[in-house]
C-alpha cells in the first residue's frame, strides 16, 4: 500500500506528523496524556514494559520495551524494540544496540495482524513474531508506527530511482522545475491514500466498538466500552483532520502550479522542434562535407592515411594543400572540476605557430618529445610474458589455467531482495557469486602492470613521470571489465604474499586488519626503485537495480631516488543489472593524483556509461599539470584497454561551453600508448574471466604462512569445482570467526568492569600509525614477515582455518 514519508515525522502542511499526534492520544482510562520519555533509549516509568515508546523529533525511528514470545518455557520475554527504515529490530537490552542485534524484519514484506489481549503478529516468509504492548493505547501506537514505516518501505522500494548516472538531462533547470513539484504533489498524494487506509481501519473498529456497546446488557461493563468507543472515535478524528489538511494542501500545490506546468510544456514543444531542425541541418552538411573530401584531387597521401585512421570526432582539412590548419583534432568532455579542453594534435614538421595568437603559457618544445621517446617507447615493448630486468633471474613456469567454472543456475535477486542498502560485507552469500580469489588477492591484483612504475623509475621529469603513474592508477580497473562475481570476504587476520622478487623485482604482503568495517592493508617492495602502500575499506551498498563498491582509503606510492611521493584514491564501481540482464561493471568519478614533493597534479576522470551519449565507452581523460598550473600532457583513452599520452606545445582559451565554463584548447603532439591492456587467456570466459597472473593467485606454494589466503579450505574447494562443500566450510569458517569476535566482545566486557584497558584485535604485520602526508592514521608494515618466512618461524600466526 502507497504511503506518505511526511506523516511519519512532523510533515509539512496540515498532517503535522501522524505518529506524534497518535502518541499523544489522550488516554480516557487514567484521564492524562501518557508521558514520552526524553531519553534517547526511551525508557519510561508505566507499568513493567517500561513505559510507552519513544519517537525520535524529526525521524522516522521509532524505539520501545515490548514483551516477544520466545518459547513454551519461557513464554514472553521483555525486548528492546527499533524501528528504523524500514526494518524492525530487537535487543536484550539498550546496550546491545552497540554491537549485538538479536533479530530484524523487513516491514516491507511483511504482514502486520492484531488479535486480542493487546497482541501484535509479524509475519515474513518463515520468520514469525508474536508481541505483546503493556495496553491498548500503546499497542495502537506501535500498529500505527508500523504501518506507516512498512507504508514508507514499500514506497521505497517501489519507487527507487537510479541515481547511478546512466541519463543525464539536457536541461537541469527544466527538471529541477518540473520534478519539484510533482515530488510534493506525489508525496501529498501519498499522504491521502495513508490517511484514507488509516480512517478506514480505524472506522472499522470504531463500528466494532459500537456494536459490542450495542449488546451490552450489565451496566457495569459499559463504563469500560465507552471509553473504549471514545479512544476509538479520538483517533478517527485525528486521523480525519489530517486527511482534510492533506487534501487542502494537494489542491492548493495544483491549483498554483498548473499553469507553470502548461509554459514549460509549450517550452519543450518548441527546443524539440529547433532540435529536430538543427540535427537535419547537420546531417546535409555532414553529407557535403563527404562528398567535398572525396572529391578533393589535391590531398597528400599521407594526410589521406591519417584520415581513414582517425578516430570518431576527428576533423581533417579539406584543402587541396597542405596547412598550418592540417590537424587532427580531438574533442574531450570537460571534467566536473577542472576546466573545459580541446585537443588539438598538430604535425611537429609544420608546427609554425610562435607567433600566432595561441597562449605561450603551456609552451614546449617537439624536439622534447623526441628525447623522452627513449622512455615512452619502451612502454610497448614489454609484456607479462616478458622478463624485462637483466639482472633477475628467469621465470618460474607457473599455471595457466584452473578447473572451469560449474554451471549451476542460482537466482541473485532471492537472495539479495531483502537486503537492499544493508553493507555487501553483512550479507551472507554463497560462493555459487563467489570467484575463487579473496580480496586480498583481488588488491594485489593492481600490481600486473608493475612495469609501468619500473618505466617511471627512469623518468628525469616529475610531470613526465605523473603520466606513467596516471596510467598505472587506471590500469588497475582493466581485469574488473568483466568480473562480475564477488571476492571472497578476507577473515580477521587473513594474509597474502606475492613473492616475485627474484622475477619481477618486488614482493607484496597483504593483511586484513579489520573485519567491520572490513579492510586489507597492502606493502608492496621493488629493488627496482619504488614502494607502494595502502590501507583499503570496501563501503557497499546494494540499491535494489545496483551494486555501489566505494573503496575507501589512500594509496601512497614513493620513489627511491627522487623522493616523490603519490597519492591518489580510487573510484565508485557500480554493478548494473541486479535484477534483470546480464550483469555489467560501470567505473566512474574523478581521480586526484598528487605529487606531494614537486606539487605536480593530474585530475582523470572516469565517464560513467550513458545510453545517450556518443562518447567511447569507460572514456578516461585528464591533464598533468605543475606546481604553477601549468599544463604539460594531457591523458586519455579508456580503462578497459589502453593509455595513451600527448604532449601539449601550446594553450589557449576557447569559446564557452553550454555548461558556461571556458574552454581550454590544448595543441599536442602526436599520442604515445603508455599503456595496453594484455589480451585474456584462452578459455577465460570458462575460468572467471582471469587474466594470466589472477590464474596464478591461488596456486598453491610452499612455506607460506599458515593465514594465507592459498590456504583457506572453501575457497579452495571452489577453484576445484567442489561448490556445495564449499558452502558449507564458508559456513564453518564464518561461525568460528563469530565465536572469536564474542570472546572479544566478552573479554572487553571484563576488562571495561575491571577498569582495564583493552586493546582489542591488532595486527600483525602491520601497525596503526599518522601519515606524514595526508595526516589520516592508516596501517603500516612494520617488518618482520619476510624475515619469519625465512625462519619458517609462524608462532604469531592465529588459526583462522
Amino acid at each position: 500500500m502507497g504511503k506518505a514519508a511526511a506523516l511519519c515525522g512532523g510533515g509539512g502542511g496540515g498532517t503535522r506528523g501522524l505518529v506524534s499526534l497518535l502518541s499523544a492520544v489522550p488516554c480516557l482510562a487514567c484521564h492524562e496524556l501518557p508521558a514520552m520519555s526524553a531519553e534517547p533509549g526511551g525508557r519510561g516509568g508505566g507499568g513493567p514494559a517500561g513505559g510507552p515508546p519513544a519517537s525520535l523529533p524529526g525521524s522516522d525511528t521509532y524505539k520501545g520495551w515490548l514483551f516477544k514470545w520466545t518459547n513454551y518455557l519461557k513464554g514472553y520475554q521483555r525486548r528492546w524494540f527499533v524501528l528504523s527504515n524500514g526494518l524492525l529490530s530487537y535487543y536484550r537490552t539498550q546496550a546491545e544496540m552497540a554491537h549485538t542485534c538479536r533479530g530484524t524484519i523487513n516491514l516491507s514484506t511483511a504482514h502486520i495482524d492484531t488479535e486480542d489481549s493487546c497482541n501484535i503478529v509479524l509475519s515474513n516468509g518463515g520468520r514469525t513474531y508474536h508481541l505483546k504492548a503493556n495496553s491498548e493505547v500503546e499497542r495502537q501506537r506501535w500498529i500505527t508506527a508500523l504501518e506507516l514505516a512498512k507504508a514508507k518501505a514499500i514506497r521505497m522500494r517501489n519507487n527507487q530511482s537510479d541515481d547511478s548516472g546512466d541519463e543525464e538531462p539536457a536541461s537541469q533547470s527544466d527538471k529541477s522545475e518540473l520534478h519539484g513539484p510533482l515530488k510534493t504533489l506525489s508525496s501529498k498524494l501519498e499522504d491521502l491514500s495513508t490517511c484514507n487506509e488509516l480512517i478506514a481501519k480505524h472506522g472499522a473498529a470504531l463500528q466494532r466498538s459500537l456494536s459490542e456497546l450495542e449488546n451490552l446488557r450489565l451496566p457495569a461493563d459499559s463504563g469500560e466500552k465507552i471509553k473504549a468507543v471514545n479512544e476509538r472515535a479520538t483517533l478517527f478524528r485525528i486521523t480525519s483532520n489530517a486527511m482534510i489538511n492533506a487534501c487542502r494542501d494537494f489542491l492548493d500545490l495544483a491549483e498554483s502550479h498548473s499553469r507553470k506546468w502548461q509554459r514549460l510544456l509549450q517550452h519543450e514543444r518548441e527546443q524539440r522542434i529547433r532540435l529536430e531542425e538543427t540535427i537535419e541541418q547537420l546531417a546535409k552538411q555532414h553529407n557535403s562535407l563527404e562528398r567535398a573530401c572525396r572529391g578533393a584531387p589535391g590531398l597528400a597521401a599521407g594526410t589521406a592515411s591519417s584520415s581513414s585512421t582517425a578516430k570518431a570526432g576527428s576533423v581533417q582539412s579539406a584543402k587541396g594543400e597542405a596547412s598550418d590548419e592540417d590537424e587532427e583534432t580531438e574533442y574531450f568532455d570537460a571534467m566536473e572540476d577542472a576546466p573545459a579542453f580541446i585537443t588539438v594534435t598538430a604535425d611537429p614538421k609544420h608546427h609554425r605557430r610562435s607567433g600566432s595568437n595561441l597562449s605561450g603559457a603551456s609552451e614546449g618544445h617537439p624536439e622534447d618529445w623526441n628525447l623522452e621517446d627513449s622512455v615512452f617507447e619502451s612502454s610497448n615493448q614489454s609484456s607479462y610474458n616478458e622478463s624485462t630486468g637483466k639482472d633477475l633471474l628467469p621465470r618460474k613456469r607457473r599455471r595457466t589455467r584452473i578447473p572451469d567454472k560449474p554451471n549451476y543456475s542460482l537466482n541473485l535477486w532471492s537472495i539479495m531482495k531483502n537486503c537492499i542498502g544493508k553493507e555487501l560485507s553483512k550479507i551472507p552469500m554463497p560462493v555459487n557469486f563467489n570467484e575463487p580469489l579473496s580480496m586480498l588477492q583481488r588488491l594485489t591484483e593492481d600490481l600486473e602492470y608493475h612495469e609501468l612504475l619500473d618505466k617511471a623509475v627512469k623518468c628525469e621529469s616529475s610531470t613526465e613521470q605523473m603520466c606513467f603513474v596516471a596510467a598505472f592508477s587506471v590500469s588497475s580497473y582493466s581485469t574488473t571489465v568483466h568480473r562480475t562475481a564477488k571476492p571472497f570476504n578476507p577473515l580477521l587476520g587473513e594474509t597474502f604474499e606475492l613473492d616475485r622478487l627474484e622475477e619481477l623485482g618486488f614482493r607484496s604482503l597483504c593483511e586484513q586488519v579489520s573485519h567491520h568495517p572490513p579492510a586489507a592493508a597492502h606493502h608492496v617492495y621493488s629493488r627496482r626503485g619504488w614502494t607502494l602502500w595502502q590501507e583499503i575499506t570496501i563501503a557497499s551498498k546494494f540499491r535494489g537495480k545496483y551494486l555501489s563498491i566505494m573503496p575507501l582509503g589512500a594509496i601512497h606510492l614513493e620513489f627511491h631516488s627522487s623522493g616523490n611521493h603519490y597519492v591518489w584514491r580510487k573510484v565508485t564501481s557500480t554493478v548494473h543489472n541486479i535484477i534483470v540482464g546480464k550483469l555489467w561493471i560501470d567505473q566512474s568519478g574523478e581521480i586526484e593524483i598528487v605529487n606531494h614533493k614537486s606539487k605536480d597534479k593530474c585530475q582523470l576522470k572516469f565517464t560513467p556509461y550513458s545510453y545517450f551519449s556518443r562518447d567511447v565507452p569507460r572514456k578516461v581523460t585528464g591533464v598533468v599539470s605543475d606546481a604553477d598550473g601549468k599544463a604539460h600532457y594531457v591523458m586519455s583513452g579508456t580503462w578497459d584497454e589502453k593509455m595513451e599520452c600527448s604532449k601539449i606545445l601550446h594553450s589557449s582559451h576557447g569559446s564557452t561551453s553550454t555548461e558556461g565554463k571556458q574552454k581550454t584548447v590544448y595543441q599536442t603532439l602526436s599520442p604515445k600508448v603508455l599503456w595496453r591492456k594484455y589480451p585474456l587467456p584462452e578459455n577465460a570466459e570458462n575460468m572467471y574471466f582471469f587474466s594470466e597472473l589472477a590464474l596464478t593467485l591461488n596456486e598453491p606454494e610452499e612455506r607460506v604462512a599458515p593465514t594465507d589466503s592459498r590456504l583457506r579450505p572453501d575457497q579452495r574447494l571452489m577453484e576445484s569445482g567442489r561448490w556445495d562443500e564449499a558452502n558449507v566450510e564458508k559456513q564453518r569458517l564464518e561461525e568460528k570467526q563469530r565465536a572469536v569476535r564474542r570472546r572479544r566482545e566478552a573479554e572487553a566486557v571484563e576488562a571495561l568492569e575491571e577498569g582495564k584497558d583493552y586493546e582489542g584485535y591488532i595486527p600483525l604485520w602491520f601497525e596503526r600509525k599518522v601519515d606524514a602526508v595526508t595526516g589520516e592514521l592508516i596501517c603500516v608494515y612494520k617488518g618482520g614477515y619476510w624475515e619469519a618466512k625465512d625462519k619458517q618461524d609462524w608462532s604469531v600466526c592465529p588459526d583462522i582455518f
